[in-house]
């Protein structure tokens, strides 16, 4: 998988909605009504992730999901994390 570089990743990220580039993941910060919400919303991620062979890094503190994406097998970005990120935002989308 090739490592794309900040241009690439700078312009992509912009067909996003809810994502930023910082610290060389695609990051994202989702608030739910509840802690039930959010650990629905992550359960639901978690096929996703799971049937592309690739998974986040995340932290769920009650209300709060925030989810990075990176590569790191190439320490950086890929196709693979932009392909999670647009299924993320179809599922939030709902």
């Amino acid at each position: 998988m090739k490592k794309l570089e900040k241009q690439e990743i700078q312009e992509r990220i912009k067909t996003l909605n809810f994502w930023d580039y910082e610290d060389g993941y695609l990051v994202t910060s989702l608030d739910f009504k509840s802690f039930s919400d959010a650990f629905a919303m992550m359960t639901r991620i978690a096929f996703e992730a799971e049937a592309l062979q690739h998974h986040p890094e995340w932290t769920n503190v009650y209300n709060n999901l925030t989810i990075r994406l990176n590569t790191h097998d190439v320490d950086g970005i890929t196709e693979k994390d932009f392909k999670l990120a647009e299924k993320i935002e179809a599922i939030i989308k709902g």
